[in-house]
């Protein structure tokens, strides 16, 4: 995915909407991948293996961006708030690695559109922001369709549902912690530490149930390291490309894609429920992003006192 970048003079003149878009359904090609290959193998692997794994394998595929800028970038000037991001990621992680182990990829996806949601509530309980009347009507929409997704009290309420919403407050949570770092915190320290950290505590984390993967689950694993960070790659080209609100709406192509490789790898068929509750939750998402926008653009062109 990462050879998009190389693919000649003609992609890099396109309209930036177009290359920024072009790079986000990489992202999310790569990013259900991934869940393909988690779901694959939760199967037959113990969580924190996976996660262990997925920890050190991406942390090499990272190395070769993080170090060309050069170390002074690693410099980290919040260590304590390193450590909590990979505390809360790593428990994430499992959480999600466990939910996606047990229940159908496209509905476990759907329910994980449910984290800008999360993330603007984090914002305003932790950093302050002031949310009217309008995104908080959003937010109330895009929850009502993960309950939609969910349907308490007509389906069975699985712990793999709750955990599934539960790591997508984690990362609402880490990508509240991301906001407040980014401000005076290099982009490549942000990203390195994380999985630095996270790779020897993931680590302690599976030998308590250790289990040798055999050599076909060590590719397995390898894919799964090398998709997260392109994943990510991609993503971050897209952000560069074009303003986040003409992108993020491709995000939801995820939910395409994890449809497919369910039904494919799986035989799972979404039924219409994770559908409707998806596009709900999306339509709260986008306008959250956009209202977000629209309010930092204005914010821009006030004189200042």
């Amino acid at each position: 995915m990462i050879g998009l970048r190389g693919a000649g003079p003609a992609f890099s003149q396109l309209p930036g909407a177009v290359r920024g878009a072009a790079w986000m359904l990489a992202a999310c090609l790569c990013f259900s991948g991934m869940n393909g290959i988690v779901r694959h193998l939760a199967q037959e692997l113990p969580i924190f293996a996976m996660v262990f794994f997925r920890s050190l394998f991406g942390l090499l595929a990272m190395l070769p961006f993080l170090l060309r800028p050069g170390l002074a970038s690693l410099r980290a000037r919040h260590p304590r708030l390193h450590c909590v991001r990979a505390v809360i990621a790593l428990v994430a992680m499992g959480c999600w690695f466990y939910g996606l182990g047990r229940m159908p990829l496209a509905e476990a996806t759907a329910l994980s559109f449910t984290m800008p949601l999360f993330a603007t509530v984090a914002a305003v309980a932790a950093l302050g922001e002031r949310l009217r009347v309008r995104r908080w009507t959003a937010v109330a929409v895009g929850f009502a369709g993960a309950m939609i997704i969910i349907r308490p009290g007509f389906a069975a309420v699985t712990a793999a549902m709750l955990l599934v919403l539960f790591s997508a407050l984690l990362m609402a949570a880490n990508q509240t912690l991301i906001k407040f770092m980014s401000r005076d915190e290099h982009p490549n320290s942000i990203v390195f530490w994380l999985a630095f950290l996270m790779t020897p505590a993931s680590l302690g984390l599976a030998l308590l149930d250790w289990q040798t993967p055999a050599p076909a689950q060590f590719a397995w694993l390898a894919g799964l390291g090398l998709l997260a960070t392109s994943a990510h790659q991609c993503m971050a080209r897209a952000l560069a490309a074009t303003d986040a609100t003409a992108v993020y709406p491709f995000d939801f192509t995820r939910l395409i894609f994890a449809a497919a490789i369910g039904f494919a790898a799986f035989g799972e068929i979404p039924d219409m429920w994770t559908w409707v509750g998806a596009a709900v939750i999306a339509a709260s998402a986008i306008y959250i992003a956009h209202r977000e926008a629209q309010l930092r653009r204005r914010a821009a062109r006030a004189p200042a006192p």
